[in-house]
């Protein structure tokens, strides 16, 4: 099973100190995280898209390029690449040449995105999220699956004799998955094609997550991909963690009542309770995260958000240290001992990576 981090790269102002990091050091503090990441033993480094403050994430194949020169080991993703408002030309070519630079040490998240104001900026209606959605990704899909491809949609101008280039690496595109929060639609795409879905699972009680799963794992059965078990699951989550639960608690408090993407709301007592954050000791979140299996059956990857809400590096360094170092050796050695025999422990990695051991999950067989 994968374990790693992603991040929706927020600038957000500290409110224990008052200070707001400019754009050049919350990107900088980026890398370094991505760098503690491969550090202390995760398999999973994701980042996000966004094109709005307080986000700085808006070139995800330029920070993920240049991870690929820094890192070794660790398998580079995205949470997510937007779907509808790219051009999935661009996609196929960025995306290609990203797997090309990783040596295959890389797979992306395709998502429609949900602020509104974002879809104008790139020419499109987010009331056609849907539509895009599905028109875009069945072409990204064979783009990276014939060298001379003919089309013509609603969307975007026709192609004639068109090849995408560079081609994927050995013949073999990305593996993708298809995140979403509340889309059954995406659900089903994800189970048509057979690749991955990925549930954010951050704001949203788990009865839903599970309803969303199980849809997709149903699906994914009908196409005949294998059976429901077999079905590619990744999960998001969240954690702050101190070796004394009250001190977390305590800590993260302030962080959490001025975030912005779920402050000024619910109370963190309340938020905890109703979604997967995790606020409290390592102990904790492995006690949590073990029940998401009960939720959703056994699954291949999950990732934590941890570097939200103007959370200062040197903190969030800290909370990669627990999160390598006491919590996911655990995770990874009870999924594997409840996974049943024929369910994949990770998504398919590509060739060169299942060969050569370059960015495969440590403990894990390819």
């Amino acid at each position: 099973m994968q374990f790693g981090i992603f991040t929706v790269g927020d600038v957000t102002t500290d409110p224990t100190t008052g200070r707001t990091p400019s754009e050049h050091e919350r990107i900088k503090a980026t890398v370094a995280i991505a760098l503690k990441a491969e550090e202390v033993g995760l398999d999973v480094f994701a980042t996000g898209e966004h094109h709005n403050p307080p986000f700085v994430p808006s070139s995800p194949t330029t920070l993920l390029g240049y991870l690929a020169a820094r890192t070794e080991r660790i398998t580079l993703s995205t949470s997510t690449t937007l779907i509808t408002t790219n051009d999935p030309v661009k996609i196929a070519e960025d995306y290609a040449y990203l797997q090309h630079l990783a040596d295959g040490r890389m797979d992306l998240m395709l998502g429609r995105g949900n602020t509104g104001p974002v879809y104008p900026w790139f020419g499109q209606d987010i009331r056609q999220g849907i539509p895009l959605t599905i028109e875009n990704y069945a072409l990204l899909h064979r783009l990276w699956r014939e060298d001379v491809v003919d089309w013509e949609g609603k969307f975007r101008t026709p192609l004639q004799g068109f090849t995408s280039t560079p081609r994927p690496l050995d013949g073999v595109p990305p593996f993708v998955w298809h995140g979403s929060i509340r889309s059954p639609e995406v659900a089903e795409q994800a189970a048509y094609y057979g690749d991955g879905f990925f549930h954010n699972n951050i704001f949203w009680p788990m009865s839903h997550t599970r309803q969303m799963v199980g849809l997709y794992r149903q699906r994914f059965a009908h196409y005949g991909h294998g059976t429901a078990e077999q079905a590619i699951v990744g999960l998001g989550g969240q954690a702050f963690m101190r070796p004394n639960s009250q001190d977390a608690v305590r800590e993260f408090r302030p962080y959490f009542d001025n975030a912005p993407v779920y402050g000024h709301g619910p109370s963190l007592e309340d938020f905890t309770e109703q979604t997967p954050l995790t606020v409290g000791s390592p102990q904790q979140v492995v006690e949590r995260t073990l029940g998401f299996r009960e939720a959703v059956g056994d699954y291949q990857r999950q990732l934590f958000l941890m570097d939200h809400a103007g959370l200062p590096l040197k903190t969030v360094l800290e909370q990669l240290d627990l999160l390598g170092g006491e919590v996911v050796p655990v995770l990874r050695e009870e999924f594997a001992r409840m996974r049943p025999a024929g369910v994949p422990a990770t998504a398919p990695p590509h060739p060169s990576v299942a060969a050569g051991g370059s960015g495969a999950p440590a403990g894990a067989a390819p």
